[in-house]
């Protein structure tokens, strides 16, 4: 095994194969063509770093040395980038990373326009992805591809989850702010279908330029204003903090507006602290505390991760989707699996999953890897007994009705 990255480059936010911008790493003309290089492209620098970043790096890096250490003499190397959120940078990287530096699978592509726009290469190069922070469920829909698989979550799954039960509960007149770009986009319209479903109605809306403004007080006034009962944030990271600090200055929560994230992790909850995010609505599909297996995969990567650092479902999807993937190598061969990853993809398909994180699942035909998923209030203070603990279940929902079924998803593979 060779994974180009270091525990002290980790903590750093930097690493010895982080690659910046357009200058990707260059691999050395004596490699062997023995070796699965796996290529992580991430937000290392900007506002999602927090949501994937380094801990998704470092969840890469716990597949591969537990997959190594059962399988000696199995190489792997893993290759970094930061695609700084920009389309035009991710695609010119992975470009990069195929004709150049024999990637042979993709980890993370935390942006969906990145993710979406990566198929044409992955497709043409017969390369393989492994999708786990772009959110878009167009991912396995109408632009899904046979050399993609969706693990962890999608805007469906999460809108679906939190919509519906929220409505229920009495959350019928809903708000949306939206970050502009694909995903937010994708998480409105799914929940905006399964509000109306539920009897629910969306009374207004607004949407902001993505990483344009850390000011969002104009737009809680209007949201508070509307007579809505429920906010939707259709944003992540850095945004959905600065959402909530601001609601919190502004007593939003205080006249009564339940909050709602579409997209929310454990890594916003600990970022805002629980005083602010106390009472917050999200759906996550792994939790550390869940049960005993999932407490065991934190307890092995806990020596990675930077202090205080609880790994969200993206970042315990990287370490289970390239788990999966190296088990499906295996199976196949280095030499078939170096020459299609369509054929890996294949195999990961007809390969059930299981893995400490997510347990036992499926890969569906369309790509999108089936799981529970669960839904989560916030805890307040009073009832925290440690950092990492911040989450009540309210309700799970089960792997056969936690994502879109395939037959509403319109996937040409289908």
């Amino acid at each position: 095994m060779k994974v180009q990255i270091t525990r002290r480059a980790l903590l750093g936010g930097t690493t010895a194969a982080t690659v910046t911008g357009m200058m990707p790493l260059r691999r050395p003309r004596a490699q062997a063509d023995d070796t699965i290089r796996i290529g992580v492209i991430t937000d290392m620098s900007g506002i999602y770093q927090d949501v994937s970043g380094p801990v998704s790096v470092a969840c890469v890096n716990q597949a591969v040395a537990e997959f190594t250490a059962a399988n000696p003499g199995f190489k792997v190397e893993v290759l970094v980038a930061d695609h700084q959120n920009k389309p035009d940078i991710g695609l010119t990287i992975i470009r990069e990373w195929f004709d150049r530096n024999g990637v042979d699978v993709l980890s993370n592509v935390g942006n969906s326009a990145i993710a979406l726009g990566a198929r044409d290469q992955l497709e043409a190069k017969d390369k393989a992805a492994i999708i786990t922070t772009a959110g878009s469920s167009d991912i396995t829909g109408k632009y899904c591809s046979a050399h993609v698989v969706h693990w962890s979550w999608d805007s469906w799954c999460l809108a679906h989850s939190t919509a519906t039960a929220t409505v229920r509960t009495g959350g019928n007149k809903w708000f949306f702010i939206t970050a502009d770009y694909a995903f937010g986009h994708a998480a409105e319209n799914d929940a905006t279908n399964f509000i109306k479903a539920a009897g629910g109605e969306i009374v207004g809306s607004v949407r902001y330029p993505y990483g344009s403004t850390s000011d969002f007080s104009s737009f809680l006034l209007q949201a508070q204003g509307s007579g809505a009962n429920v906010i939707g944030f259709a944003n992540s990271g850095n945004d959905l903090i600065n959402c909530l600090k601001q609601a919190q200055e502004f007593g939003i929560a205080d006249s009564g507006i339940r909050m709602a994230a579409l997209v929310g992790y454990i890594t916003d909850v600990l970022g805002m602290g629980l005083p602010v995010a106390q009472g917050l609505s999200m759906t996550e599909t792994f939790y550390w505390d869940l049960n005993d297996r999932t407490r065991a995969f934190m307890n092995r990567a806990k020596p990675q991760l930077p202090e205080g650092v609880f790994p969200n479902m993206s970042q315990a999807g990287d370490y289970a989707g390239i788990l999966h993937y190296l088990k499906a190598v295996k199976e196949l061969g280095v030499a078939q699996a170096k020459k299609s990853g369509k054929a890996v993809i294949d195999m990961m398909k007809n390969m059930p999953t299981d893995d400490d994180a997510f347990g036992q699942g499926s890969i569906r035909a369309d790509g999108r890897k089936i799981h529970p998923a669960y839904l989560f209030t916030v805890k307040s203070p009073d009832e925290s007994t440690s950092r990492g603990d911040v989450f009540k279940l309210q309700a799970t929902i089960a792997a056969d009705e936690a994502f879109r079924p395939l037959s509403e998803g319109n996937c040409p593979l289908i």
